[in-house]
């Protein structure tokens, strides 16, 4: 699990606040890819932060936050994946596939831009194709959505 810190860049190192901001700004861009965030998608990407991360709600708020500036400001996606890519193992960009599935689906709905970021995020993450489709199989199954 990677402890989230509270702003992107906070650390002197570059060191797990950048690293866990940058999965935050990922959960909120895919959720707000559509032009809309819900409060179930909302409600989703802070439960993970919480559950997955081993954040407080407060914590997990205020990362939510800073990801949501930094996305925001973002003009690619790439400065996010390659930290995350450089850092993290293979099975742990799994999970962040697995966590922006999660996010995606709190709705109960994929629109084709959410499928479409979640789609980039995985090939700039080195996630396979064949993960990232069993990975969406797995939450569309649980709503009993089309695949």
């Amino acid at each position: 699990m990677h402890r989230f810190g509270t702003e992107f860049g906070s650390t002197a190192d570059g060191g797990e606040d950048d690293l866990n901001v940058a999965i935050a700004a990922l959960l909120y861009h895919v959720v707000s890819a559509d032009g809309v965030v819900t409060q179930a998608e909302r409600a989703s990407l802070l439960q993970v932060l919480q559950d997955d991360y081993a954040m407080t709600g407060e914590e997990a708020d205020r990362v939510a936050r800073a990801g949501e500036k930094a996305s925001d400001e973002a003009v690619d996606l790439y400065h996010f994946t390659s930290l995350i890519k450089n850092r993290l193992d293979e099975t742990a960009r799994i999970e962040i596939v697995r966590h922006l599935w999660q996010v995606t689906y709190a709705d109960g709905e994929v629109h084709e831009l959410e499928d479409n970021v979640v789609w980039r995020v995985s090939e700039l993450l080195g996630v396979s194709g064949r993960d990232r489709m069993l990975l969406k199989k797995e939450f569309a199954d649980r709503i009993g959505a089309e695949g």
